[in-house]
């Protein structure tokens, strides 16, 4: 059974970078074809799709977001992270991860893994 955990700084202020991290256990972020996504929800608008990488470390972004946006994985580790920078309170959010074999749909949000989330609030 593949298991995501996120983990994250909680609070972050405005204008600096925020970075959550991934851990996958159960499984390999290198599996075949498997895509390892970050997605957010955020109060009162719902899930954004923000980026993935694939098992080959091959990346994708939500354009919107691209310029703010870093996706990274240690193979070592077995974990992925996203880094967004120049926060604002508009980032606030909760972060998720999630899997599934196959590429694109990225929002359907139709995942056969997620993890729980980490909630991250940027201040002003």
């Amino acid at each position: 059974q593949v298991r995501l955990q996120e983990s994250g700084p909680g609070l972050v202020k405005s204008s600096q970078t925020l970075s959550v991290t991934c851990t996958v256990s159960g499984g390999s972020i290198t599996m075949d074809h498997y895509y390892w996504s970050w997605i957010r929800r955020i109060p009162e608008k719902g899930l954004e799709w923000m980026g993935a990488i694939g098992s080959t470390g091959s990346v994708y972004f939500n354009p919107s977001l691209k310029s703010r946006t870093n996706i990274s994985r240690d193979t070592s580790e077995n974990n992925i992270t996203l880094r967004l920078s120049s926060v604002t309170p508009e980032d606030t959010a909760v972060y998720y991860c999630a899997s599934r074999p196959g590429y694109g749909h990225w929002d359907d949000f139709s995942y056969t893994y997620w993890g729980r989330g980490t909630e991250v609030t940027v201040s002003s």
